[in-house]
């Protein structure tokens, strides 16, 4: 008896769940295997941690987003093997394994955060990949006013209200805005022995300028706007040590040597998923300096045409690793597979459109490039935030996504203010109890 064409998809980002819906009317069967139960919107990730909105605003479960989808199942694990000639994956899901064969392969897991070589700095300057991110960030920066309120002494009070940011792409810039506007307003009047708004926000990145995939004209705008703010920046500076009372950088100015910070946030390159590494190694394929592998021009792994790999996991003409390409290679992998199904095996490379890049920076202050036009201010600020409603997964979570936003804008407040030891301790524990179960450490 003839199967249906199947299709495994490894990922629930922008890739994967694109490529599943653009499936929802092919003649396939559809797995969606990813390591969570959600989707994430991860350009908002850092309003998360500044407490705008909560975690499942903008994180709809992909089984609600997929109900209506009668040719798509979804699976929780993490793929743990690949098999390229007898075209199936091994899923673990806790303890449990198990396989799962495939007819055509898309491999959308995208990227996590770059070090750059030390991954020791992760234990004291988290991300901002994951909701465990976002959660125990918010932990640390909410605790660390807190633990400024109740300290006596001036300068351990200073090292509580010293906020370090390591990466002055999109990701950085936002959140240092965050941070000011968090600090300045939205805590104003919330404590009785420290003054919120003598916060300090530091900014560092190595290169000589933020936002370098802006126009020159927007990077310098941008520039001007946190410093309007109160943003300390410093450029061309590199982090040479992370440890918990503070960061270590470069910097020929020995005030800057060592900055005493108890909250430090990294928003600094990116890297790979491992899983590109397994893809490479049983495909002899190439990867890149960040860990992407090199696939064909429409997408697809040397010698597996029924192989592709999208979005930030994917290297492929200096594409960067931003959410339209993930969407847009996803849906070339979808047509590409309808058209086989159908007899049609001409392979058609894949042409990326580009639709732009938005940053904003703090209330009623942003910027956009679209094509040749360059927007900032107010007007940036306004399609800034249409844009990502429209981008948003979900009915509910645009309408609640737009509720706190007005509620922040109308009284200043934030909503997700609740934070708890788990969210700034758990992964720590978790992290030592993996070791355990690895024989890393003995068990006590």
């Amino acid at each position: 008896m003839r199967h249906r064409h199947r299709v495994a998809i490894v990922g629930g980002g922008f890739g994967g769940l694109f490529t599943a819906k653009q499936l929802a009317r092919a003649d396939v069967d559809v797995t969606l295997i990813n390591r969570t139960n959600h989707h994430l919107f991860q350009p908002l990730l850092y309003q998360v941690a500044t407490g705008l909105l909560s975690e499942g605003d903008i994180a709809p479960p992909l089984r609600e987003v997929l109900r209506k989808q009668r040719n798509t199942s979804v699976v929780l694990g993490e793929v743990v093997g690949i098999d390229l000639d007898g075209r199936h994956l091994t899923v673990q899901t806790l303890d449990q394994r198990s396989e799962i064969a495939y007819d055509s392969l898309i491999v959308a897991t995208g990227a996590s955060q770059s070090y750059f070589g030390h991954p020791e700095f992760a234990h004291h300057a988290p991300g901002m990949k994951t909701i465990d991110d976002a959660l125990e960030l918010r932990g640390r920066i909410f605790g660390a006013f807190e633990m400024a309120e109740r300290e006596p002494d001036p300068s351990a009070r200073r090292r509580w209200l010293t906020f370090v940011v390591v990466g002055a792409g999109p990701t950085g810039v936002e959140l240092a805005g965050q941070l000011i506007e968090l600090s300045r307003h939205s805590l104003r009047g919330n404590f009785r022995r420290i003054d919120p708004a003598e916060a300090r926000i530091v900014l560092l990145d190595a290169s000589p300028t933020i936002l370098g995939a802006f126009p020159e004209s927007l990077r310098q705008r941008g520039t001007r706007d946190l410093q309007d703010l109160g943003v300390e920046m410093h450029l061309g500076t590199v982090v040479t040590g992370v440890d918990e009372r503070g960061v270590e950088t470069n910097s020929a100015d020995p005030r800057l040597r060592r900055i005493e910070a108890a909250a430090k946030i990294w928003a600094a390159g990116v890297q790979a998923s491992p899983l590109g590494q397994m893809l490479a190694a049983a495909a002899g394929a190439e990867l890149d300096r960040a860990g992407r592998v090199k696939v064909e021009p429409d997408c697809t792994l040397p010698g597996h045409p029924e192989v592709f790999v999208i979005g930030d996991l994917m290297s492929l003409a200096g594409l960067p690793g931003v959410s339209q390409v993930a969407i847009q290679s996803g849906r070339h992998a979808a047509d590409t597979i309808r058209r086989r199904i159908t007899g049609d095996d001409t392979p058609r490379p894949f042409h990326y459109r580009d639709r732009g890049a938005m940053a904003t920076i703090a209330l009623f202050r942003a910027l956009a490039t679209i094509g040749r036009v360059r927007v900032a201010g107010f007007a940036a600020w306004v399609l800034w935030l249409a844009v990502h409603l429209a981008a948003l997964i979900g009915f509910r979570n645009r309408v609640f996504v737009l509720f706190n936003w007005t509620a922040a804008l109308l009284g200043g407040g934030r909503a997700e203010r609740v934070v708890t030891a788990q969210q700034v301790f758990g992964r720590h524990a978790m992290a030592a109890q993996a070791a355990v179960t690895r024989g890393e450490v003995p068990r006590v």
